[in-house]
C-alpha cells in the first residue's frame, strides 16, 4: 500500500505543477489588476514554484551535482515555500481586511527568511535540505523546525478563515473557492505535519503519502483560483446563448422600429456572437433593452381586442399554461410589427398602448434583467413557432 501511495504521489507530480501555472498564467492580469486577488494569486505562483524544484527530475538532476548545487536549490526551494506561507497570511489579511495581520505576514516572512538563512549558513558542511527516512535533518533539526512553524502557522489560519468565510459568503463562486483553498491547504497542513513528525520523533509511516498530499494541495489551489474564471466562462456560454435565442425576436423587431437600436447591428446571427457591436458582458442587456423597447414602441400599434384574440388563439392551441403569456404577446408582436410596416411614416398610435411591465409581471417573478431575458426568450421560441404563424385575426387594421 505505501508504494502504491508514493507511485501515485509522483505520477501525479508533473500534472499537478503544470495545472498550477496554467491557472497562475490565467489568473495572472486579474490578479494584477485587484489586490484582494494578489495575495491568493502570490500564494499559488510561490507553491507552484516550489513544487517545480521539488518534482523528482529536478531533485534527481540537482543531485547528480556537485553538492553546491544541490544545497542551493534545497535552500531556494525551501525559502520560496516561505514566501509562499507569507503569500497565504498575506490572503488571509486580506479576506479579513485586518492591516495588522497584513503587516505581521509580511514581517514573520522576513524574519523567517533571516533565521533560516543564519541557520543554513551556520550549518557544517551540507548538501540538499532534507529530512531522511534514517538520519537526522539536514542541515540542522532547527531549520526545520523554523521551516515547519512558517507553513503550520499560516496554514491554520488560511484553513480557519478559508472554512468560516466559506459558509458565511453569499456568492457561489467565492464560497466555491474557498472551500477548494482551503481544503488543499488542510492537505498542506497534514504535509507539514507529517514532517514535524519525523523531525520530532522519528515517525516514517506517513512518509509515503507525503508526495500525493503535496500534488493533491497544488490541484485543488489551482482548481480555487481558476473558479472565478470557470463562472465567468459559463456566464458568457449562458450569455451567448440567450443572445443567439433572442437574435430572431430582435432581428424582426427593430427592422420595423431600427431607432431603438444602439449601435450598427452585424449582419448575421453568427457573426453576432463571434464580433459583437457592444462589449460582450453587455451584449444580452442591449439584446433586452432594444427589444423591450421595441414592444413598447408597437404596443402603440396593437388594436383593441387583440390581445384578447390571441390569449383566446393560444388557448385553444394547447399550449401549456405557464407559456401562454408569451405565445400570446408574441402573437400579437407579429400583428403589430405588421401594422408598424404597413402604415404611413409617422403614423400615431391606433391603440390604447401595450402595457409591457404588466405583461412582465405577470410573466417573470421579480422582474429582473435576468427574469426578463428568459421571458423574452419564451417569447422568442413562440414567435418562431407555428402557433404565432397561425394567428389571423379576423379583423385586421388597414
Amino acid at each position: 500500500m505505501a508504494a502504491e501511495l508514493a507511485a501515485a504521489g509522483d505520477w501525479l507530480a508533473v500534472p499537478g505543477v503544470v495545472c498550477l501555472w496554467i491557472a497562475v498564467l490565467i489568473r495572472a492580469p486579474a490578479a494584477l489588476r485587484s489586490p484582494e486577488q494578489r495575495g491568493l494569486w502570490l500564494a499559488v505562483a510561490t507553491a507552484a514554484a516550489a513544487m517545480t524544484l521539488n518534482l523528482p527530475a529536478v531533485v534527481t538532476y540537482a543531485m547528480s551535482r556537485e553538492p553546491s548545487y544541490a544545497h542551493t536549490v534545497g535552500l531556494v526551494r525551501n525559502l520560496i515555500g516561505v514566501l509562499s506561507a507569507g503569500a497565504v497570511l498575506y490572503f488571509v489579511a486580506a479576506a479579513t481586511r485586518g492591516r495588522r495581520l497584513q503587516l505581521a505576514s509580511w514581517a514573520g516572512t522576513v524574519v523567517w527568511f533571516a533565521v533560516l538563512i543564519t541557520l543554513d549558513s551556520t550549518a557544517p558542511e551540507h548538501g540538499t535540505h532534507t529530512i531522511p527516512p534514517a538520519g537526522g535533518p539536514v542541515p540542522s533539526l532547527a531549520y526545520w523546525l523554523v521551516l515547519i512553524s512558517a507553513h503550520l502557522i499560516a496554514n491554520t489560519v488560511c484553513v480557519f478563515v478559508c472554512w468560516r468565510y466559506g459558509r458565511r459568503s453569499e456568492s457561489r463562486a467565492l464560497a466555491l473557492g474557498l472551500r477548494l483553498f482551503g481544503l488543499g491547504t488542510a492537505l498542506a497542513w497534514a504535509f507539514w505535519f507529517a514532517y514535524l513528525l519525523k523531525a520530532l520523533f522519528g515517525s516514517t509511516w506517513a512518509l509515503p503519502a507525503l508526495p500525493l498530499l503535496m500534488n493533491l494541495h497544488g490541484l485543488l489551489r489551482a482548481a480555487a483560483i481558476l473558479v472565478p474564471t470557470v463562472f465567468a466562462l459559463r456566464r458568457t456560454l449562458a450569455d451567448a446563448a440567450t443572445a443567439w435565442r433572442l437574435w430572431p425576436l430582435w432581428r424582426d423587431l427593430v427592422q420595423a422600429v431600427p431607432y431603438v437600436v444602439l449601435t450598427e447591428p452585424r449582419t448575421g446571427r453568427l457573426l453576432e456572437l463571434l464580433r459583437p457591436p457592444v462589449p460582450r458582458n453587455l451584449l444580452v442587456y442591449r439584446k433586452v433593452i432594444e427589444t423591450r423597447d421595441a414592444i413598447l414602441i408597437l404596443g402603440e400599434y396593437v388594436t383593441p381586442g387583440l390581445p384578447e384574440l390571441a390569449r383566446g388563439h393560444v388557448a385553444g392551441t394547447g399550449v401549456p399554461e405557464q407559456r401562454r403569456t408569451a405565445a400570446a404577446l408574441a402573437c400579437v408582436l407579429k400583428e403589430a410589427r405588421r401594422a408598424k410596416l404597413a402604415g404611413p411614416p409617422g403614423q400615431p398610435p391606433r391603440g390604447p398602448g401595450l402595457d409591457l411591465p404588466a405583461v412582465m409581471r405577470t410573466s417573470a417573478e421579480g422582474g429582473d434583467l435576468e427574469d426578463e431575458a428568459r421571458f423574452l426568450v419564451d417569447v422568442a421560441q413562440a414567435y418562431a413557432s407555428p402557433t404565432a404563424a397561425a394567428f389571423a385575426p379576423a379583423t385586421r387594421t388597414a
